[in-house]
């Protein structure tokens, strides 16, 4: 699939842009000065298979906070900061490995310059976010609303604030909750910057609603060569937006997460427990990090071609099954005993 080659930027100990694979990212919804909260969360998140995470920074304790939740964890860590610059200053001192900030909301040039010089010396690459919600008032009377021209003009200038001191260790997001509105933004911003892009689709909603709009606009998204990091917004556990965020990079082939399953709809054909046995093996194949696809099958009209693409497959009959390798037939299976067959030959491979 094609990408848009972005600039390669440092953030802790990953890379993104410049051809690197796609980040995920989530956000933390702890109070941040509760450490032992935090990292907690933190250490759940990585165990999903989070890449980066932010925490939102609001006052001078949780800014502090920074220093001992950079200890417990693995992944870099990023500060949401808005309006006090005093709070950037402070997290780049304690090791912080990006910074989220608008320089147009936190004041006079005098802080914003001191904020980037801190953040040249450290090293610390600045993500500039813009969202729909907070548009500025001329840009908004300008192009008669929130408009995704206006956001990028909006971006745009952030990003000019910035290069006007000669800070070019820059990520930029554009972030609106209409999965249309936000593709046409995108679109505009990667033809503006070649900037790494963080993408997602803000206030998405809660798990199941969240995951599909998310899915639809960031596989969109990234479907036309745009991103270099991605976030799913959901109201909910976080550790949910991981786990979206794997299948949709695994969908559009530009990740790879362990074991890709495949699994029919069910029909007055089937004449197995399917759906017992479908949601069986994706639980006990969760964790297992082989880059194998695997079908469960119902029927004979569609099972057997189906799990002969797969590395290993079952295709069920009248009360039994087809075990399939490599698109061989191995044998013939009981129905209660088609799940231990099956991952039998899954840990084999």
């Amino acid at each position: 699939m094609f990408r848009k080659m972005t600039k390669e930027i440092e953030i802790g100990n990953i890379k993104i842009g410049g051809g690197n694979p796609i980040i995920i990212q989530s956000m933390c919804n702890t109070d941040t000065r509760d450490v032992a909260a935090t990292v907690k969360q933190i250490l759940q998140l990585e165990e999903a298979g989070c890449e980066l995470v932010r925490v939102a920074i609001l006052d001078m304790d949780a800014a502090n906070a920074v220093a001992e939740i950079k200890k417990q964890i693995h992944i870099p860590l990023v500060a949401d900061i808005h309006f006090d610059y005093r709070l950037a200053l402070r997290v780049m001192d304690l090791g912080i490995d990006k910074v989220r900030i608008n320089p147009g909301n936190i004041g006079e040039e005098s802080r914003i310059r001191q904020v980037v010089e801190k953040a040249k010396e450290k090293q610390i690459p600045i993500r500039i976010g813009v969202n729909s919600g907070s548009l500025e008032k001329d840009l908004v009377q300008k192009y008669g609303g929130v408009t995704p021209q206006g956001l990028v003009e909006s971006a745009l200038r952030h990003v000019r604030i910035l290069e006007k001191y000669g800070f070019y260790n820059i990520v930029v997001s554009i972030k609106a909750s209409d999965v249309l509105f936000s593709l046409e933004a995108y679109q505009l911003l990667s033809k503006a910057i070649d900037y790494p892009i963080h993408v997602g689709i803000t206030e998405a909603g809660t798990v199941y609603n969240g995951t599909v709009k998310s899915a639809v606009g960031i596989g969109a998204i990234l479907a036309a060569g745009i991103g270099d990091t991605i976030r799913v917004s959901l109201t909910g556990d976080p550790a949910e937006e991981i786990r979206a965020a794997k299948e949709i990079l695994k969908s559009l082939n530009l990740r790879k997460f362990g074991i890709q399953l495949v699994s029919c709809p069910t029909c007055g054909r089937t004449q197995i427990d399917l759906i017992s046995i479908a949601n069986e093996v994706e639980k006990l194949c969760q964790g297992i990090e082989k880059d194998i696809k695997v079908a469960v099958m119902g029927c004979v009209v569609n099972g057997p071609g189906e799990a002969r693409e797969a590395d290993v497959g079952i295709a069920g009959g009248k009360g039994e099954g087809l075990l399939f390798k490599k698109g061989e037939i191995i044998k013939k299976v009981k129905e209660e005993e088609l799940v231990s067959a099956l991952m039998d030959e899954i840990k084999k491979l």
